[in-house]
């Protein structure tokens, strides 16, 4: 499973660093001075409309050789034929350098480490169809920890190349093949832009199976109507959005609800205090609870972290208050839990053989 990532890699690092106690005084401000880059945003070109007709352009794609989303367990296999959905994955930040503010398309280090992802998370996708992974110039770590202009700016760059992206997979894959959208993290902040610009009102969305927007807040009332489509009331429902934001207990999100809290939603009215669209992934439904019986299998990485066995029956799922999702006392599936009891890492790979379901389940539904 991923062996770095996001607020993780961060945390740890700020440990080493500074000891414990040092952390808890000047944690925040460690881990911007060593993540966020201390030069100006440099301007880059847009990417050509034709940039992702390469194959080289993909993290993943039908025809690529040693494709990491095909990953499954022991047990499981990715689709054998041709045909069913096109699934269309936009990854999690991958790039943690302070270098710059966008990730080179060729950084190794940022591309394996993608690669990983997809192992952990689109492989819960190879089951339904094809899937359609880009590397994109994805803003750095860093641009998540300050308010700079410069962030944005960042983010907006990485924004177009997911568009040129889609652009391409929305030409290689025909007119008429029913079409899955997911992302985590980063990924799934494009991807509720996306949705947005791009897909709704559009023929598109009559292709839609479901969106996953997994581990990243959208806002029930300030954001659903804009992106075009609802939450997912029924397991079989298809043209809707999932998302979920994992957190054990006791659980503190307060790192993701402040930051929530003094955004703005989709239909310029402030977010602060509106609930989250909470997606139960053991059930398919919004704001729904469930026990670890339900749960079909969670990945637990090897102690080498080279691969990844499931287990069924491990971690019980229930939406909270505000709309997170609580886990009860969480299970010891790596080192990687961020502050605050925040499974963020881990929100496919708690839910790895249930989201598989669901995906089979919306597709078949008629």
């Amino acid at each position: 499973m991923a062996r770095k990532f996001l607020y993780v890699i961060a945390f740890l690092i700020a440990l080493v660093i500074a000891g414990a106690v040092v952390y808890r005084i000047w944690g925040n401000d460690l881990i911007r001075w060593t993540f966020v880059p201390g030069r100006p945003f440099e301007q880059q070109g847009k990417a050509r409309a034709d940039a992702y007709d390469r194959p080289d352009m993909w993290l993943a794609r039908p025809d690529l050789c040693r494709n990491p989303a095909l990953w499954t367990p022991a047990g499981y296999q990715p689709r054998k034929t041709s045909g069913g959905a096109a699934i269309f994955f936009i990854h999690p930040t991958s790039y943690l350098s302070g270098d710059s503010w966008n990730a080179p398309l060729t950084n190794k280090e940022a591309n394996d480490r993608a690669a990983l992802f997809l192992r952990g998370q689109a492989s819960v996708f190879n089951e339904a169809g094809e899937i359609w992974a880009p590397r994109y110039r994805q803003a750095t770590f860093g641009s998540f920890l300050t308010d700079a202009a410069d962030a944005q700016r960042a983010l907006n760059l990485a924004y177009g190349d997911v568009q040129v992206a889609f652009a391409a997979f929305l030409r290689q894959i025909g007119d008429d093949r029913p079409i899955i959208l997911a992302g985590h993290s980063q990924g799934a902040l494009h991807l509720t832009h996306l949705l947005k610009d791009k897909v709704a009102g559009t023929p598109i969305a009559r292709r839609l199976i479901a969106a996953y927007v997994v581990g990243w807040p959208v806002s029930r009332d300030h954001d659903l109507r804009a992106m075009g489509f609802p939450q997912c009331a029924r397991p079989d429902q298809r043209g809707c959005v999932l998302s979920w934001e994992t957190f054990a207990e006791p659980a503190d999100p307060s790192l993701v609800l402040d930051t929530y809290d003094r955004s703005i939603g989709f239909d310029g009215k402030p977010r602060r205090g509106s609930r989250l669209v909470c997606t139960n992934p053991l059930t398919g439904t919004a704001d729904a609870t469930a026990p670890a019986s339900a749960n079909k299998g969670t990945l637990f990485p090897a102690a080498d972290l080279g691969s990844a066995a499931i287990k069924a029956g491990q971690v019980p799922a229930r939406c909270g208050e505000r709309g997170l999702l609580l886990i009860g006392e969480g299970p010891d599936v790596g080192p990687y839990v961020l502050p605050g009891n925040n499974y963020h890492v881990y929100d496919y790979s708690l839910f790895w053989a249930n989201v598989r379901a669901d995906v089979a389940r919306r597709l078949a539904a008629r």
